[in-house]
């Protein structure tokens, strides 16, 4: 049985609201940085070294902010990578829940059938090229909008109002574009 969007937006905001009581704001896109640090220094093991002030890096952007990327991806098991790690996780074991990752295939939207067709690998594709743009102008804004929106909104900050309103702004016409045809 599928959850229901609202309980599923209830819950969402519970978890933020806890996470933002117990430990800080939830942001997830500094995470891939970190993920690239930690790639990027097996293959290169001088990208990351240890100082009598903390960590550095030959690369500009992990040595911003005094280090605290190098130090990140040096350290990597910590409560924002772990976090990012168990979505991945949660991800999965919901698929399988829901009867594996093949039984996805079978259940597409009939908007999407309605305008691409009966494509899984189509609608992977396009959620992948999605994300990846969504990811490329998060690092580029300094934020995604788990940080921005989400925990900005929880904490009053007029920035997460601001944000919010423009991703909407954006985001309504683009789908009104993306799905034309009426399921």
């Amino acid at each position: 049985m599928p959850l229901n969007w609202k309980l599923g937006g209830v819950l969402l905001g519970l978890v933020f609201f806890v996470a933002v009581l117990l430990v800080k704001p939830i942001g997830v896109s500094t995470q891939f940085v970190i993920l690239d640090g930690i790639v990027g220094d097996i293959f290169n093991p001088g990208l990351i070294t240890q100082t009598d002030d903390g960590y550095t890096s030959t690369n500009a952007y992990l040595a911003k902010s005094d280090g605290k990327y190098a130090k990140n991806a040096a350290n990597p098991l910590n409560y924002s990578f772990v976090f990012v790690l168990a979505m991945a996780v949660g991800a999965f074991a919901s698929a399988m829940l829901r009867g594996g990752i093949g039984a996805q295939e079978r259940r597409l939207p009939e908007i999407w059938r309605a305008n691409y067709g009966d494509t899984p690998v189509k609608r992977y594709a396009l959620a992948f090229l999605g994300g990846f743009i969504v990811l490329y102008g998060a690092r580029l804004a300094g934020g995604c909008t788990s940080g921005h929106m989400m925990s900005g909104m929880m904490q009053t900050a007029m920035s997460g109002y601001i944000f919010a309103l423009g991703a909407f702004a954006a985001a309504i016409p683009v789908s009104m574009m993306l799905y034309r045809k009426e399921a």
